[in-house]
């Protein structure tokens, strides 16, 4: 009797010993995924406060648009919007502490944003591509996730034993194991 408590005891202990070496070695990750299936096309390491942007061109206005974002709390924030014109689904008013101000190369830059994106949904274009930016880098999510997919993009611990390596370009992009490799 003493053995049975003794060993379930020590099976105890290997399993909590197991689940905080895999939590302290889980990174924090924007992961994006299809939004039906759950498949994970990239998980890509953050730090707190790191940003990213996706880039596309307005269906409506046919001008690039710019959405940045960043990973707080683990969670992802909008926290400001470049636009080249106005058009539907354009923000015509700010909202509270919003600021508007206008670039160089007369670009409208809208700041202080600060909304949490519950979830971050993109349909990826089927003319022009989505770009995301991260860590210099830029990764067409064509290419990635394939034409008119539903991405969702969250902010997540993923751990390192499930990652591998997989090329875009110059930019080396970890992947989960187990997904496809579009190519």
């Amino acid at each position: 009797m003493k053995r049975k408590k003794l060993a379930a005891a020590a099976a105890a202990v290997l399993v909590i010993a197991a689940a905080a070496l895999t939590a302290a070695f889980s990174p924090l990750c924007l992961v994006l995924r299809d939004a039906d299936s759950g498949e994970v096309y990239a998980a890509v390491p953050v730090k707190e406060g790191e940003e990213f942007s996706v880039t596309f061109t307005h269906s409506v206005n046919k001008t690039d648009e710019t959405e940045l974002y960043a990973v707080r709390g683990g969670e992802i924030w909008l926290t400001g919007c470049v636009y080249y014109s106005f058009g539907a689904g354009v923000a015509e008013v700010l909202d509270g502490s919003w600021s508007l101000r206008i670039g160089d190369a007369g670009e409208m830059i809208i700041s202080d944003i600060n909304m949490k994106m519950e979830p971050l949904r993109y349909v990826v274009g089927t003319v022009s591509d989505h770009v995301l930016s991260i860590k210099g880098r830029q990764i067409g999510l064509r290419e990635l996730c394939g034409q008119n997919s539903s991405v969702i993009f969250t902010a997540a611990r993923m751990p390192l034993y499930s990652f591998k390596r997989r090329s875009f370009g110059a930019f080396r992009l970890p992947v989960p194991d187990g997904s496809d490799e579009r190519k």
